[in-house]
């Protein structure tokens, strides 16, 4: 049988170690999920929605830091990834899209489902090309992948139907294209200019980001020589928390205090692999360093007056034998003061109410970190279930978090968690999806049924998409559209073959999460939350306090009086904390 060009894409993927594609198929994509089957050393993950094929595959390449693959039809199949890859891309993990066109014949003629994949998916990509002939193979594919993997982010390799099926002569043995982390360092000048900085100042706070991932030993280092408070971005908090006796915890809006007073009172600020992006959390009128690997992230948010372009471990390690160990440690005693303060009340909001209904977030998220296993994976969608995750799931060293956290897309939680259980089978994997995030997606369910995959589903249901309500509060609106009415979660699960059970009461949930832990197949427990939990941040500014007051009036005059009783009854014990 003659080789085909879908036959040498698959052999590539194999030799580089991929071993699972996420997709759907179809009739455009015919030629390449056959060459999958007759090689039969690659697994089709079967999805139920292109989006969370993309989802899956970021997922993947975010705990694994190798190529992840994912595949669709012409059209509006391979639209439907592009959310997916938007986050993928964003998130800087090697995804590869295999975008299956129309016929190459019938390319600009208005022909049935064509769209231009090349030019749709230039913005979420580091790599985009269309292979028009049998010739351009291997040569695109290696260099998709290469990108992809070089690049940190999102390569798609557009296909005609037809053009799979094309023979290939004369390819040769395929290329294994694996990841190769190449050792990057400032120059010697801009070390030295950086460290003169951070030996004359006497407050230094540092802030921490996803770059610290195989840096903690450097950070600790650097943090200890500094006498320096370290807060993490969201991204950072699986790779820096852990093991780490100078941590104050989180700043932005899902932070607490003592992460952001750690940034307001320092004299010089260390980013260290991030490109935190809220602004207004980010000291003014001090001198920063910033580190990262990709030189065009620097400056983004903040003047920065030492850019120093390298990953975070070969430059701090450079950079530590420059350094004058500091011996005064009155700020690093400050703020890992004002850290165990906030950190035990955030704890005192997590205390168990067992005749408590609806249940507070804060108690169920604790339940399940106190549950989780030591090696989890947990995935969060966007909105609520990520305020909690950052509050209180801790993180070990072992355990990982994956989510949407600079895409931001809603229903990242559950395809996320197919990527990760199907990566890494021997694993826990928990979702904390939203009860608007699962709803989105819902259809994955049936996804964890047919793939087998063991994927532990918590589903806080209050009712509401919360998180936009919080933002209508603070910008002084009435909360207009954000209702959901909702169906029984639990019940659907079960419906789709699924472990499900309905939490009602905090006396119910330890019980209940217990069972979906030890349940040999993927459950879903779906819990009533708090509709009215606020989650303000740490530093509230003039025009927040008066567009919660501006709320406050408007609701009364629009007759939602009881909204704000059920608001003051439910963070009463938010009020007691502080």
């Amino acid at each position: 049988m003659a080789t085909t060009v879908a036959d040498v894409m698959v052999a590539t993927l194999r030799a580089s170690g991929v071993q699972r594609v996420y997709g759907i198929p179809g009739d455009s994509l015919n030629g390449f999920t056959d060459a999958m089957r007759r090689d039969g050393t690659i697994a089709w993950e079967h999805v139920r929605h292109e989006e969370a094929a993309a989802f899956a595959a970021a997922a993947e390449a975010a705990l694994t830091g190798e190529l992840a693959v994912c595949a669709a039809s012409c059209g509006p199949g391979n639209l439907h990834l592009i959310n997916g890859l938007f986050d993928a891309n964003r998130s800087g993990v090697p995804v590869l899209a295999i975008a299956a066109h129309i016929p190459a014949e019938e390319i600009g003629g208005e022909y049935f489902q064509e769209t231009h994949p090349q030019e749709l998916f230039r913005e979420c990509s580091v790599y985009c090309e269309l292979i028009s002939t049998h010739e351009q193979l291997p040569r695109i594919l290696q260099v998709a992948m290469r990108s992809a993997l070089a690049r940190g982010g999102v390569a798609v390799v557009v296909v005609p139907g037809g053009t799979f099926l094309d023979d290939v002569r004369g390819a040769g043995e395929p290329v294994p294209i694996r990841a190769a982390p190449p050792v990057v360092r400032p120059g010697d000048a801009a070390l030295v200019d950086a460290a003169s900085a951070l030996n004359a100042a006497g407050a230094v706070t540092i802030l921490a980001g996803a770059g610290c991932a195989g840096a903690h030993a450097q950070l600790m280092a650097l943090a200890g020589a500094l006498q320096a408070p370290v807060v993490h971005a969201f991204r950072g908090k699986e790779f820096v928390e852990y093991d780490n006796p100078y941590d104050v915890g989180m700043t932005g809006l899902i932070g607490f205090s003592s992460g952001y007073r750690a940034m307001e009172h320092c004299d010089a600020l260390v980013m260290l692999g991030t490109d935190f992006p809220y602004r207004p959390f980010l000291p003014e009128g001090v001198p920063v360093i910033q580190v990262d690997v990709r030189g065009e992230r620097i400056g983004r948010r903040v003047p920065v007056a030492f850019p120093l372009v390298g990953t975070v471990r070969d430059t701090v390690d450079a950079l530590l034998p420059l350094l004058v160990a500091k011996d005064d440690s009155a700020h690093l005693n400050r703020m890992t003061a004002h850290y165990r303060r906030a950190r035990a009340g955030l704890d005192k909001l997590a205390r168990d109410r067992r005749n408590e209904s609806p249940l507070h977030p804060q108690y169920v998220a604790a339940t399940v970190d106190r549950l989780a296993a030591a090696d989890a994976v947990f995935t969060a969608d966007v909105g609520t279930p990520c305020i909690w995750a950052a509050r209180y799931l801790r993180m070990n060293g072992t355990r990982r978090l994956v989510g949407s956290f600079n895409h931001g897309s809603m229903a990242n939680a559950l395809p996320h968690a197919i990527g990760a259980q199907a990566s890494h089978p021997g694993r826990q994997v928990i979702a904390l999806s939203g009860d608007g995030g699962i709803a989105m997606l819902l259809g994955e369910l049936i996804t964890l049924r047919q793939r087998h995959l063991p994927v532990k589903v918590v589903v806080f249901n209050n009712g509401a998409l919360s998180f936009v309500e919080l933002e209508m509060k603070a910008a002084g609106i009435v909360t207009y559209g954000t209702d959901l009415d909702n169906p029984d979660f639990a019940g659907i699960a079960r419906a789709a073959g699924l472990f499900g059970i309905r939490v009602e009461k905090a006396g119910q949930l330890e019980s209940a999460l217990t069972q979906a832990f030890e349940h040999d197949g993927p459950a879903l427990v779906e819990v009533l939350t708090a509709r009215y939990e606020l989650s303000l941040p740490p530093k509230l500014t003039y025009g927040e306090i008066k567009g919660f007051t501006l709320y406050a009036t408007r609701t009364i005059l629009s007759g939602g009086g009881e909204e704000l009783v059920e608001l003051t009854r439910t963070n009463l014990r938010e009020l007691e904390a502080e």
